[in-house]
């Protein structure tokens, strides 16, 4: 029989105080200090910091890991990756419930699909010179894991969540010790560059006089409504923010029972599959969208169920726990003689990032190149939030597309990226066929993405 006061009821809510305590703190160093609010690094990142930062005094002092303490149940290291894995899955569902009934043109759909592609092109590019990099690394480090460079796109392009999931199955099925951590602190050093890049290049364009802050803070941000047309009440016999998050889970558990079944029909890969949690969080959202929508032609549902903005904050509130949590689970000490590596990793990521984010934006998006570049490159090191961040300082009341570009090309990114989370576990079985693959997929994607100029030319061309 448990007793109210023991640490083991108490240890996993010790947990949250802390991860939302620090997000405070974060909030209010970042108000308190300008230079912080300046640096534009996410609260959820300042936060992650300020407890990996009190957790290393505190080893440093007693010489225990603090969140392993029996205060936090004696094993919080453990349930703050636990954490990390489930709010990717949650997040990224909430998003996926989110209703659209945009009409696209042919051209805003092409700007979509190419937004997509310029994703799953920056994953391969970022896969390739990581995966050099860790190569040419194990000549030097006999023992060294080989496709750790793999995980530079999950934890740049992707974010914290997939970084650990790739970095637990590389820990777990190729011995990669520390793969974990060393993916975490991969995504940790992704934020830093968002944020130093992006305020680099906002510094850049306000010394060409491209961009006005004070006017561009000043605009007035156009949000969903809360009670939309159709929709249940805010406060009826449920709480309209209760249905949202009901829905969430309701997805998930069903994402859930797929993952169990997936794994028993192909049990040499429960690891990767169960490592898809986001994946088929998604699929399994969008199937409850169906069935509301089913109901709601069928006339046995009369009123819209989901909203925009309450599933906005519902996802908002997952990828911040995630990202606080997932920092916060780095284990500095298992990657004493990984620093070097992980440095090289992170500055040449950054720059691999901004450069061909740079390049394909002026290219393929003239008439608002710098809205682009900025979200796509603010997501492709951090999240997509980053990437929103970095945006808003150039187009505050999202009046370019950039913004609509960032939410729905995950459908095409999706679709061309699937194979690459593929070959990230064939990458440390057989590293020189993975490196080779890449490499062709990287230059027909490039293909597909630059189809306009290069068929374009082809027929200038062939009309001489």
């Amino acid at each position: 029989m448990e007793n109210f006061w023991d640490y083991n009821v108490w240890g996993t809510l010790n947990i949250f105080a802390f991860l939302l305590l620090s997000l405070l703190a974060a909030n209010s160093l970042k108000r308190i200090f300008p230079v912080l609010k300046a640096s534009l690094i996410p609260t959820s990142v300042l936060g992650g910091a300020i407890l990996l930062v009190i957790a290393g005094l505190y080893k440093l002092v007693t010489g225990d890991v603090m969140f392993d303490t029996e205060f936090f149940g004696g094993h919080g290291m453990a349930t703050l990756e636990v954490i990390t894995y489930h709010t990717l899955a949650l997040g990224f569902i909430a998003s996926a419930l989110k209703s659209s009934e945009n009409a696209f043109t042919k051209k805003r759909t092409t700007e979509i699909f190419n937004s997509g592609v310029t994703t799953v092109s920056t994953y391969l590019i970022q896969a390739i010179v990581g995966f050099t990099i860790t190569i040419i690394a194990t000549k030097v480090m006999t023992d060294f894991f080989a496709a750790a460079g793999v995980l530079l796109p999950f934890g740049y392009g992707q974010g914290t969540g997939q970084a650990m999931n790739y970095g637990n199955i590389y820990e777990l099925e190729h011995g990669f010790e520390g793969g974990k951590s060393f993916g975490l602190t991969i995504a940790a050093m992704g934020f830093i560059c968002a944020a130093l890049g992006g305020v680099i290049h906002l510094n850049i364009l306000k010394k060409r006089g491209k961009i006005d802050f004070a006017s561009v803070n000043k605009t007035n941000e156009v949000v969903d409504e809360i009670e939309g047309k159709d929709e249940i009440p805010m406060q009826g016999s449920l709480d309209k923010v209760t249905f949202q998050i009901s829905l969430v889970f309701v997805a998930y558990f069903m994402s859930y029972w797929a993952m169990v079944g997936l794994g028993a029909l192909l049990p040499g890969m429960k690891s990767v599959i169960f490592g898809f949690n986001f994946l088929l969080g998604v699929i399994a959202a969008a199937l409850v969208k169906l069935i509301l929508k089913g109901l709601r032609k069928t006339g046995l549902m009369s009123h819209q169920y989901t909203n925009n903005f309450l599933l906005t904050r519902v996802s908002n509130f997952f990828f911040d726990i995630m990202v606080v949590a997932g920092i916060a689970a780095i284990r500095l000490g298992i990657l004493e003689q990984y620093w070097g590596i992980l440095l090289i990793l992170g500055v040449v990521g950054a720059f691999i990032t901004y450069g061909y984010n740079r390049f394909v934006a002026l290219r393929l998006f003239p008439e608002y190149p710098e809205e682009q570049f900025l979200a796509m490159y603010g997501m492709l090191t951090g999240t997509a939030s980053t990437g929103v961040v970095l945006l808003r300082e150039v187009d505050g009341g999202f009046k370019t597309p950039a913004a609509d570009n960032l939410v729905y090309q995950t459908i095409p990114a999706i679709v061309f990226g699937f194979p690459m989370m593929l070959l990230a576990t064939l990458a440390p079985v057989k590293p020189m066929l993975t490196w080779v693959i890449l490499v062709v997929f990287f230059f027909a994607m490039n293909i597909i993405l630059f189809r306009s100029k290069i068929f374009r030319f082809g027929k200038k061309k062939a009309t001489k």
